[in-house]
């Protein structure tokens, strides 16, 4: 802003006020002193930014402009420089629009992580600080709060969501004996808990230790711009230092320079990068790292979170087994029409799951559900109860003999008249258009190898990849084991990281480009570098061919200007392009880059080629064609 306010003085100046160009300051042209303001300031400022730039090894395009600054300073064409500055910080402006605010993941982490527990002496509760917290400490969790140290529980029922620390996706049941992690969400019933790590040792301090560690390991990647300006500048600098000692007059290594100045480079790029933030957030897609868009496109691994991912993030009843003397039918009619009763949150879906295999709801009398002990209640006169196998064992051991063997995944069973009637069996299924998905990702994008990484226990990543096709797999991985594991294959190739629970932070952040699945955590959501708020994997391969489409305009733009300023410095070489007319065909020739460029943001036909089958894509499997199910007591 400075230098176009400078600008436009010293023009008002020298040729709007009659007889402004005779005016003089201390023996110097008025006009002039405008221009050794903004130099003086704005130019000092960018020259300076780029001496410890190369005092860092970073041979970037932006050198040529620093050089013509200083060119300019010293041989008083102040205009010419003036222009350069304007150029530059225009170039800077549109950049850091593009560039993420450094809020940071450590923030987000802190945000959500409790600073204070409330601990229980007798029948006397005292809030404390996180820090006082002592081993063996007994602790309350009210309703809904988050879980401040990784304990055991010693009083009470209830239930916990540790589904972004563990990649399990369920709520589980929590009762007297149970390990509880800290980060995890309380559910509706207060707990009491007995400390057995310090605050600093518990699982959520871990992975905010896993996740500052990463950042401070965070990969410098060279931006596009930089790339090409380490092959431009040297040519353009040779060109520049050959005119003046051909001719023997360093007017023309300036006016060489002014014009070599990579302003196709340093504004086009950014203008298409800002257009394909636009268009990516009008298709859902939020880019908090504008390099996403220049990476995606060169990434040849991919690897997978599980949950909430290649799943749909819930369980659903995929299968009901029925026990000698009942049907299946009759099974599920009887849970649905007792879960109806039911306050846990994941109980309307076997209902769903009842109602669309057809199965008639009943009414259901003398209902009891108790935290951990399952839900109980008297439907058509007969006594149902579902519960987990753990505890219809604990009440009724010769019931091993009877129960089939557990075929992995999540099960609740169910008794009628105290005999087992069925196991109803869940599992968080594939998303239906995930198979297809994979397929795409090798055949069309090139990726050379795909892997699914999850927290989640061996038997249900190993049932998801085979169901999606994928042959590598790594199963009950800490985030302090995905982080590592995802170092080591960006030494190879570059890395897509797609997640979406807190344990997927600092994966998210080593990889090349990190891709957040929804907005379930903002903690994952600022270690990506951009976020698919509705869970596509369409808008996955939207944002791989934005990308694409986004390198393939700024190459073309900042090439084409680069052949253009070519041409131009030969005319400036053989003396025929003085300074500031070199200045201004830059500008021209910045215009057409500019104009070429804003062509990003004009969405084409199409931005995806991923094309899965109609039918399935948007559908969820469950029982009999119903949609999702989960557990209401899981094992």
């Amino acid at each position: 802003m400075l230098a176009l306010v400078a600008i436009a003085v010293h023009l008002a100046l020298r040729y709007g006020l009659p007889g402004g160009a005779d005016w003089r300051i201390a023996g110097t042209p008025a006009y002039d002193w405008p221009l050794g303001l903004a130099l003086g300031v704005g130019g000092l400022v960018l020259v300076l930014d780029l001496v410890r730039a190369l005092a860092r090894g970073e041979f970037t395009a932006d050198v040529l402009a620093g050089i013509s600054i200083v060119t300019a300073v010293l041989l008083g064409e102040y205009l010419a420089g003036a222009l350069v500055v304007l150029m530059l910080s225009g170039g800077q402006a549109l950049e850091a629009r593009a560039v993420r605010s450094a809020s940071g993941v450590l923030e987000a982490l802190a945000r959500r992580s409790p600073s204070r527990a409330h601990r229980k002496r007798g029948e006397t509760l005292t809030d404390i600080a996180l820090e006082d917290v002592a081993i063996d400490d007994r602790l309350e969790i009210f309703p809904h709060e988050t879980c401040p140290v990784d304990g055991i529980v010693v009083e009470g029922h209830g239930t916990m969501d540790e589904s972004y620390l563990t990649g399990e996706p369920y709520v589980l049941s929590k009762a007297p004996g149970s390990r509880v992690l800290s980060g995890a969400i309380n559910g509706s019933n207060t707990l009491t808990i007995r400390a057995e790590k310090l605050a600093v040792d518990s699982r959520y301090a871990k992975i905010m230790q896993v996740m500052r560690d990463s950042e401070e390991r965070r990969p410098r990647l060279r931006r596009l711009g930089d790339r090409l300006g380490a092959i431009y500048t040297p040519i353009a600098l040779a060109i520049a230092a050959g005119a003046w000692i051909a001719s023997g007059d360093v007017v023309r290594f300036l006016s060489v320079l002014v014009i070599a100045t990579p302003c196709p480079l340093l504004i086009a790029i950014p203008v298409a990068v800002i257009g394909s933030i636009s268009l990516a957030a009008r298709r859902g897609i939020i880019l908090k790292d504008p390099a996403v868009l220049e990476n995606i496109d060169r990434c040849k691994i991919a690897l997978f979170d599980k949950t909430g991912t290649l799943t749909y993030g819930q369980p659903q009843l995929t299968e009901v087994v029925a026990l000698p003397g009942f049907t299946s039918e009759e099974a599920l009619a009887m849970a649905a029409s007792l879960e109806r009763y039911s306050r846990h949150p994941l109980a309307a879906a076997v209902v769903e799951a009842g109602r669309a295999a057809g199965r008639a709801i009943h009414e259901a009398t003398e209902v009891d559900e108790r935290p951990g002990e399952g839900l109980r209640g008297i439907v058509d006169r007969r006594a149902v109860t579902i519960t987990g196998r753990a505890q219809a064992l604990r009440e009724q051991p010769d019931l091993a003999g009877e129960l089939p063997e557990h075929e992995g995944g999540m099960e609740a069973v169910v008794l009628v008249d105290g005999r087992p009637a069925a196991l109803l069996r869940f599992r968080d299924e594939p998303r239906a258009d995930g198979s297809p998905f994979i397929r795409h990702l090798m055949g069309r994008h090139g990726f050379a190898r795909v892997l699914l990484v999850s927290g989640d226990r061996a038997s249900e990543v190993e049932y998801l990849a085979q169901r999606v096709g994928i042959t590598e797999v790594y199963s009950g991985q800490s985030p302090e084991q995905k982080l590592a594991l995802v170092r080591e294959l960006t030494k190879d190739a570059p890395t897509v990281f797609l997640g979406d629970g807190i344990n997927d932070a600092p994966a998210l952040t080593a990889a090349t480009v990190g891709i957040a699945f929804g907005q379930g955590s903002d903690i994952t959501s600022e270690a990506a570098g951009a976020v698919i708020l509705d869970s596509s994997l369409q808008r996955v391969d939207e944002l791989l061919h934005i990308g694409r489409r986004m390198r393939a305009i700024a190459l073309q733009s900042a090439v084409g200007g680069m052949a253009l300023s070519v041409v131009g410095m030969g005319l400036a070489a053989t003396g025929h392009l003085p300074p500031v007319a070199g200045a201004i065909a830059q500008e021209g020739i910045d215009l057409l880059a500019i104009l070429n460029a804003l062509r990003v943001a004009l969405p084409p036909k199409s931005l995806s080629d991923y094309r899965p089958d109609a039918a399935t894509a948007g559908s969820r499997p469950g029982v009999s064609g119903s949609p999702p199910a989960a557990p209401a007591r899981p094992t």
